[in-house]
């Protein structure tokens, strides 16, 4: 699933294509459980109206319109939004790269699965969102409008602090990973950051909210800041679907520590990294480094 890192990575590099930049004409799919907003609803809605700013709010992006509504963006588990015209062997299915030769793998066209594109008055490139599963979702809203999936969102993992992730441990039993996934808590976090962050700081995935010190907060914090921030230098992580929208995998799936990578070496201590379940995830971490 796209995390914090891969979304900021969209939202700098889809700014420049959709700010500024009238909407001519919108395209969708037939009605799915995709859209928040019924398709015919949308394109009625987004038809003529300009981009005026993008943000991110976690793992979503807001879009505000001209003439106050918004559009809500969430990329879900595999969706992929992108520019007109880029190439990826990402953005076909993985039955059709293994039926392309390597030539024709970067080539794309929207499919079925491209369920949202914005054409725009200027002629230049059009902005599209593809999701093969549908768990991404797209919504109009209204001039002051609430959302809220918006609106239960804790602080922003890049403005967390150390002080604000204590107090919510406090008296929690939850498993600290648990904690680190809740969007309520901190916003944008998801399994392979929650992971690497918690190796970077010491601690082990398992170990109840309520037994993490004060100082070991503080720790957490800010390995989870420059592990974001790395991330986002990097161009995220493009371990499945994942790929930036000017084509280009991310580079941060080739420095991770611990994730996804059971039964290979710690690379500070050497001891196998061990794979078990914590909050309902696949969690990996070092037995030896991390307590």
């Amino acid at each position: 699933m796209p995390e914090l890192p891969e979304v900021e990575v969209t939202r700098r590099q889809i700014e420049g294509l959709l700010v500024g930049r009238r909407i001519a004409r919108v395209l969708t799919t037939a009605r799915s459980y995709f859209f928040l907003t019924d398709p015919r609803r949308l394109r009625r809605g987004l038809t003529g109206r300009c981009v005026t700013r993008l943000d991110r709010r976690g793992k979503y992006l807001v879009a505000t319109l001209d003439d106050g509504k918004q559009l809500l963006l969430h990329l879900g588990m595999s969706g992929q939004l992108f520019a007109e015209g880029v190439t990826s062997p990402r953005l076909l299915s993985a039955s059709a790269r293994s039926a392309l030769t390597p030539e024709k793998q970067a080539a794309f066209a929207p499919d079925r699965h491209t369920h949202l594109q914005l054409c725009f008055e200027d002629g230049g490139p059009s902005v599209l969102m593809r999701d093969v599963r549908k768990f991404g979702k797209v919504r109009l809203l209204e001039p002051g409008e609430s959302e809220p999936r918006l609106d239960k969102l804790g602080v922003d993992a890049l403005e967390a602090t150390g002080e604000q992730l204590f107090r919510a441990t406090r008296g929690r039993q939850i498993e600290i990973k648990g904690l680190l996934l809740d969007q309520s808590v901190i916003a944008g976090v998801g399994n392979i950051y929650a992971d690497e962050c918690l190796f970077r700081a010491g601690v082990r995935p398992t170990r109840r909210a309520k037994r993490v010190t004060r100082r070991e907060c503080d720790e957490l914090i800010r390995a989870l800041r420059e592990t974001l921030q790395r991330a986002i230098d990097s161009g995220g992580s493009s371990i499945s679907d994942f790929v930036a929208p000017d084509g280009r995998d991310g580079g941060y799936q080739d420095e991770r520590c611990v994730y996804a990578r059971s039964g290979e070496p710690c690379p500070v201590c050497g001891t196998p990294i061990r794979k078990i379940v914590a909050a309902q995830r696949g969690t990996h971490f070092c037995p030896k480094c991390q307590r």
